[in-house]
């Protein structure tokens, strides 16, 4: 049973209800998204996910078994090749069992990052270690790369006949993935549904393998999958996807298009999921609802007007934990409207996922937009591969990254709002200073996040910008948004300020074909974001910085900080200006 508290009836539940949307939804009716011959056509492809927890296309007894016979013959480590909807959810799974009872070692390898991969690398033995490569289309960029960069240490460890038998395949059938593994004598290929999109595929072979490895009984989490599945369709004020999308529609109405996401740290991981469906499945055609995943709630202190709360009680490791959550709560303005659930096991992540699901896709209704497309993800995708064909753009301008210290050169490259800046101070200071109410803040940043001082570094900068202007402010890893809140960045509303972040490598990882290494393919593809964003419209500033250290990082996080003083005092002295009693006669 679904765990939530529902304060309130929200009139668009009514809505719902009396259209018959969740019974239609779960009866794979694609008239209900009718507003558009297109949108009904995508739909009428993409909605095999509604039944997976009742009817799964392939028998949870197989995956399971499967997975048991690895873990018999000695695989303790198991490293998850992928991007977007084909690792996000195996990784809300497998990071929330983890600390209870994960009967494997299980590494997700979703970025581009070259210190990422020889971290991957050096904590796991290519003899007992099992690489999974899920992708639906066989075809995305960043997998193929990541395995590419990957196989030639487990080919030198066991020789390339051996190492193909440490690799899976997950894919939809007939993709060059499949191909590939059938002709290198790969151990398995397990076949995908092609009716089920990419983030809609928690409960599909992409999910369910790597919950069966790490230990999770299939049948049962299957089981409170399809008692979700019957409480989702039923059209009835108290389902609780039906109470979820009119909270959601209805502050959406009011000007709340945004909601903050906030749980133990456990939890957090369940928040990256719930991002990638709600933003890349209602953000497009000038609409959207923006996920943000937030940890301070202090930000929330005073209601901004423009988002809602859902708070996710999850199990904490510690008394402390849990009790310094519940504390933290407290200091929410009661005015921000709010939604509360909890999930006590891994096993309950299952209810939650297809009330989310079914959820998305009823506000996909009431928004009138296309829950199941993804239009501007492939606009991105289609001008990193222009980048690297005919290289880098040239720079908008060049400088010393720091003048007390020569730490090496910073480029730039702005949205059309900033031409004509040439000082990183300066372009900054004009990013920071366009942002108003309403408007929400991305730093989005192709870099490592583990390594002493690195994430903490951008963490402040991101808290930093929420804290001056009361904005929404969101930490994104790249390129994994690119396949989550990019959609809704390109598509959705223009109320976003983005930051895009990418850096030299110290010591980068050579590919053979595509890209020429994966901090070239990192920098294409932020600069093939900019160059998108700023096609849209949007607000942005790239900076590729002269390396990913904690030192270099902390220095931008410096510069941010004063620049962001400097913001803050021009309006306060400006709005001193304007609410100044002049003397009869006399101006400014």
């Amino acid at each position: 049973m679904i765990n939530g508290d529902m304060e309130k009836l929200y009139p668009s539940a009514k809505i719902l209800v009396r259209d018959r949307v969740a019974s239609r939804i779960h009866q794979k009716d694609a008239s209900l998204y009718d507003f558009s011959s297109e949108v009904q056509s995508c739909a009428e492809n993409f909605m095999g996910w509604v039944d997976l927890g009742t009817n799964p296309p392939l028998p949870v007894q197989e995956v399971q078994a499967f997975a048991d016979e690895v873990v018999a013959s000695g695989i303790d480590t198991v490293v998850l090749i992928g991007q977007g909807g084909s690792t996000q959810a195996p990784m809300t799974i497998t990071k929330y069992n983890k600390p209870d009872r994960n009967r494997v070692t299980f590494k997700t390898l979703d970025s581009d990052s070259p210190v990422r991969l020889r971290e991957v690398i050096a904590t796991c033995n290519p003899a007992t270690t099992l690489v999974i490569i899920s992708s639906k289309s066989g075809g995305t960029i960043e997998p193929r790369m990541a395995l590419a960069a990957l196989r030639p240490t487990f080919e030198e460890a066991l020789g390339a006949q051996e190492a193909a038998r440490h690799l899976v395949a997950i894919t939809d059938p007939g993709s060059d993935l499949e191909r590939q593994a059938h002709e290198e004598g790969w151990l398995k290929v397990l076949s995908g549904e092609p009716s089920v999109g990419g983030r809609f595929s928690a409960l599909s072979v992409f999910g369910l393998l790597p919950a069966a490895l790490v230990g999770i009984n299939l049948e049962e989490l299957m089981q409170h999958a399809a008692t979700a599945e019957r409480l989702c369709s039923e059209d009835a004020i108290d389902n609780p996807a039906v109470n979820l999308a009119a909270f959601l529609f209805d502050n959406y109405q009011k000007g709340r298009d945004k909601f903050s996401f906030l749980t133990p740290k456990r939890g957090r991981v369940l928040g990256l999921w719930i991002e990638q469906l709600v933003a890349e499945s209602l953000g497009k055609n000038g609409k959207g609802i923006l996920p943000n995943i937030e940890v301070d709630s202090l930000l929330l202190a005073d209601d901004p007007q423009d988002r809602s709360v859902i708070m996710y009680q999850t199990r904490a490791d510690l008394w402390d934990e849990s009790k310094n959550f519940e504390m933290s709560l407290a200091y929410i303005d009661p005015a921000i409207p709010r939604q509360s659930y909890k999930v006590e096991s891994a096993l309950e992540l299952a209810e939650h996922f297809v009330m989310w699901e079914y959820a998305i896709a009823m506000c996909g209704y009431l928004m009138q937009v296309c829950p199941f497309d993804q239009p501007d993800v492939a606009a991105a995708k289609a001008e990193v591969l222009n980048i690297l064909r005919e290289g880098q753009p040239q720079p908008d301008f060049v400088e010393n990254f720091t003048d007390e210290i020569l730490m090496g050169q910073v480029e730039a490259n702005v949205s059309p709002q900033f031409k004509g800046y040439d000082d990183l101070r300066g372009v900054l200071k004009a990013l920071f200073g366009s942002i108003q109410p309403g408007d929400y803040f991305a730093l989005n940043a192709f870099l490592p996040y583990c390594g002493e001082g690195r994430r903490e570094a951008l963490e402040a900068i991101r808290h930093d910008v929420a804290e001056a202007f009361s904005v929404v402010s969101s930490l994104e890893v790249g390129p994994r948004y690119l396949h989550s809140t990019g959609q809704l960045q390109k598509g959705g509303s223009n109320e976003g300020v983005f930051l895009v972040l990418s850096a030299d490598e110290l010591k980068d990882v050579p590919l053979p074909s595509v890209a020429p290494s994966l901090g070239a393919l990192a920098r294409a593809q932020a600069s093939g974001d900019l160059i998108t964003l700023a096609d849209r419209g949007r607000r942005a500033v790239h900076l590729h910085l002269p390396d990913n250290s904690g030192v270099t990082l902390r220095c931008l996080a410096e510069v941010v900080k004063d620049t962001l003083a400097e913001v803050m005092i021009e309006r306060t002295i400006g709005e001193e200006l304007e609410s100044a009693d002049w003397p009869e006669g006399q101006s400014e």
